[in-house]
């Protein structure tokens, strides 16, 4: 039985609870990282979460927590902290999508996709290296830890009426590599993944029509919708010593949207 990639790291992941960050979440604890499950609202997803994980002979932990508020993650990286005694992988996963033509696009819908998309990633980053920065590196692994910003295909495509999210995720791009260039000295390492069309519930209105799944698969070369599954193996890759040498990288897993002419 091979050794599993991430044995005896803690892991937190905002935005665990659904969609992409919940199968990191259980992509992570199947290679032996203990978890914390963030959520914002609602902790009956994460709840299950944990304790299908617990099932398994993993460890994971729920913590409540709004992204967009610097108190609330600083309490979410507390809580982890409790409970692991460490942080060794940070994945900025929560987001959010308001959509708007821009001629009606409201103050209300710009701020909140950015105070979750781009300063809720600012704030989780900044607190896993506060953290980082004091923890010696798990046996036998390199790093103090890694960092992993969760960003999109639409950090680089335009997207007519959603200027409020392409906007924030090509903030991400730049905080992260500004980030990863800053902390790499001090052995932590900041990638990114950026998402094309991945089958979750924040586009079901999309991909659950015949006429919408069309439309989808014309914009994908490589001819199917993605699944959660294949963020979170890019992710469990990345937060492993395999990707040692991988810093500042955005890791496009689009089935090849970004080539598409």
């Amino acid at each position: 039985m091979r050794e599993r990639l991430l044995e005896g790291a803690a892991a937190l992941v905002t935005g665990g609870s659904s969609g992409i960050g919940a199968a990191v979440c259980r992509a992570f604890a199947r290679e032996g990282a203990k978890v914390a499950i963030n959520y914002v609202s609602g902790s009956g997803p994460a709840e299950a979460m944990v304790r299908e994980i617990a099932s398994r002979g993993g460890k994971a932990i729920a913590v409540g927590g709004d992204v967009s508020k610097e108190l609330d993650v600083i309490a979410m990286f507390e809580r982890t902290l409790a409970a692991f005694g460490r942080v060794d992988i940070a994945v900025a996963n929560a987001g959010i999508q308001r959509d708007s033509g821009f001629e009606h696009m409201t103050l209300d819908q710009w701020n909140e996709v950015m105070a979750t998309n781009l300063t809720g990633q600012f704030l989780t980053a900044r607190e896993a290296v506060r953290r980082m920065l004091h923890q010696a590196p798990l046996p036998n692994s390199p790093a103090r830890g890694k960092i992993l910003c969760m960003s999109s295909v639409h950090e680089v495509i335009p997207w007519a009426g959603h200027a409020n999210y392409t906007a924030s995720k090509g903030g991400v791009h730049l905080l992260m590599q500004s980030l990863a260039q800053e902390v790499a000295p001090s052995r932590i390492r900041v990638n990114g993944i950026a998402p094309g069309a991945i089958r979750t519930h924040i586009n079901q209105d999309v991909w659950s029509t015949p006429e919408g799944a069309a439309s989808m698969l014309a914009s994908i070369p490589y001819g199917r919708i993605g699944e959660p599954d294949d963020i979170a193996r890019a992710a469990v890759w990345l937060a492993s010593d395999e990707s040692d040498y991988v810093v500042g990288t955005t890791l496009f897993v689009d089935g090849g949207m970004t080539v598409r002419p």
